[in-house]
């Protein structure tokens, strides 16, 4: 009698999304550098820095009542695509955000909820896609992520990296495709453009 587990075909491992891959290609470009951060609480020491700092061992933490928000300003009309969370819930817990809402606008005054999302135990990279409240390429000069609940009821937050992505707006001169002229490396894709 032959066992089961022997018939069944190998399931592959899902690998984790990866933010940085539309980059690597020269399709995206992390706009997040080029703005204004501000924060609606944070602890000393666990600010927009480590927020922002490139390294997933350090982390944003709040310290107020909910939501928490981290507002992002860009200093003129920016096409954005997609917002990349970085949360980690076995080390964070109660600390993990389980509902966080995108929103975006010209300023504090017009911000409208562009995307929720429900989150369960979240271990590495969010990406979220955005698009305007009609469904179209979204282009704002403020993006806000209000983290409306966290998992076990948790007051404050830790949020450990967020990036945020921008096409790559091309030339007439640039083709559009991935796989036009197999330039996907790095080393090829500085000679990409006229400068």
């Amino acid at each position: 009698m032959e066992n089961d587990a022997e018939n069944k075909p190998e399931e592959k491992p899902v690998e984790p999304p990866d933010p940085f891959h539309g980059v690597r290609i020269g399709k995206l470009r992390e706009v997040g550098g080029q703005s204004i951060w501000t924060l609606s609480t944070c602890k000393p020491g666990f600010g927009v820095d480590q927020l922002r700092d490139d390294l997933l061992d350090t982390y944003w933490q709040s310290d107020g009542q909910l939501p928490h928000l981290v507002s992002i300003q860009f200093k003129r009309k920016t096409t954005v695509s997609d917002v990349c969370i970085y949360t980690d819930y076995k080390l964070d817990e109660s600390y993990t955000p389980s509902r966080i809402s995108i929103r975006a606008g010209a300023s504090y005054n017009d911000i409208q909820e562009v995307e929720v999302l429900d989150l369960h135990e979240p271990a590495g990279w969010i990406i979220i896609p955005v698009k305007d409240t009609k469904g179209r390429q979204l282009r704002t000069f403020m993006i806000q992520i209000a983290v409306i609940s966290n998992h076990q009821n948790g007051r404050d937050t830790h949020i450990r990296q967020i990036k945020v992505h921008s096409p790559v707006e091309r030339s007439g001169l640039t083709p559009l495709s991935d796989t036009s002229q197999g330039f996907v490396t790095v080393d090829f894709l500085q000679y990409n453009c006229i400068r």
